[in-house]
């Protein structure tokens, strides 16, 4: 089982670092855990869903 920091986990998911440290922090990302100041995510792990509210369209009548 490989690991990868959080750089590089960003990288293969297409979002930033901070965001994957948000995950992170947040125990959204099973196995990781953090070594001093820094996080090491198991490879083989899939994108945790983004739970941040979308925005909904409004129909208003015209």
């Amino acid at each position: 089982m490989g690991l990868l920091t959080v750089k590089e986990a960003g990288e293969k998911w297409g979002i930033s670092s901070r965001m994957v440290t948000v995950y992170c922090d947040n125990n959204r990302i099973p196995g990781a855990f953090k070594k001093g100041n820094l996080w090491l995510i198991p490879e083989n792990v899939e994108k945790p869903q983004d739970k941040r509210r979308k925005r909904k369209e409004s129909y208003h009548a015209v």
